[in-house]
């Protein structure tokens, strides 16, 4: 699960390096990993269910609003603002899933609402405010993506995530055709993408997320939105504003702290042994 996590980070890095449009970037990455995780599954498990189409639908949406989010604004404030997805999903949660929303979502909804506030009393460019506007809406389809999730008792992830690759190299096949001319650097990191980035870590998160814990999956989930603007800077120094990182910082805080508290009563029955064994 480190290693997918430190994989999904290397989005923001790699998008920035690649000179295309948003949509044929996305299409090319989506075609490229989803070969990797189809060869992979060898059978992959469609059951047209409404449940499996609409997580990938949403899981496509997702994807092409993140790409998009990139190359607007920061990869900081991209990541940052996609990662109130558990705020939606608490939201989403009750009204399509009848869960209940406790007072601590209700109490960490108002302080990512206070987190995100930050991000717009920055001096931006229309440029960056659509950006970030877009980077806020790709954390409500994530949230959606994870709640039709749920909804599949026999479903695959997998499987969910290979039909929203499919989806969204079709959608992007214009932007595609028209997309500038290949280059050494474009391609390296069109294929750095597609390989490692939604490829390999899809198949990493399969097989991890069978053999940890809920607590232990949302610590090492904090690695992405982490290491995400640390690439950036390293190879592009791109740095987001002050205010933008305090945003991002009780976001991410407020965020990790009520997925441990939601995690904690879980694992004593995770790895409670029977009797005699």
């Amino acid at each position: 699960m480190a290693g997918c996590a430190l994989l999904w980070s290397t989005a923001g890095v790699l998008i920035k390096m690649v000179e295309w449009p948003p949509l044929a970037i996305a299409g090319m990455r989506s075609l490229i990993g989803g070969l990797i995780i189809l060869l992979y599954l060898k059978k992959p498990k469609i059951t047209f269910s409404f449940a499996q189409m609409a997580a990938a639908v949403s899981y496509a949406a997702t994807m092409i609003l993140f790409v998009t989010a990139n190359k607007l604004t920061t990869s900081a404030n991209a990541i940052l603002l996609q990662y109130t997805c558990p705020v939606y999903v608490a939201i989403l949660g009750a009204l399509l899933l009848k869960e209940r929303v406790r007072p601590l979502d209700w109490a960490v909804i108002v302080v990512v609402i206070a987190g995100m506030v930050l991000f717009f009393f920055d001096e931006l460019s229309t440029q960056g405010l659509i950006g970030n506007i877009i980077a806020l809406v790709s954390g409500v389809t994530m949230a959606l993506f994870m709640v039709f999730m749920r909804m599949q008792k026999e479903g695959s992830p997998l499987e969910s995530i290979l039909i929203s690759h499919g989806i969204t190299f079709l959608v992007a096949i214009p932007a595609i055709i028209s997309a500038p001319a290949l280059t050494l650097k474009s391609v390296t990191g069109i294929g750095l993408l597609g390989v490692f980035q939604i490829g390999i870590s899809g198949m990493l998160f399969a097989y991890g997320v069978k053999s940890i814990t809920a607590l232990e999956s949302v610590l090492i989930s904090t690695l992405e939105p982490v290491f995400n603007p640390v690439w950036v800077f390293l190879f592009t120094k791109e740095l987001p504003t002050p205010l933008s990182l305090v945003g991002g910082s009780i976001i991410l805080v407020a965020v990790t702290i009520r997925s441990i508290i939601d995690a904690i009563p879980h694992i004593p029955a995770a790895r409670k042994k029977k009797p005699g064994r």
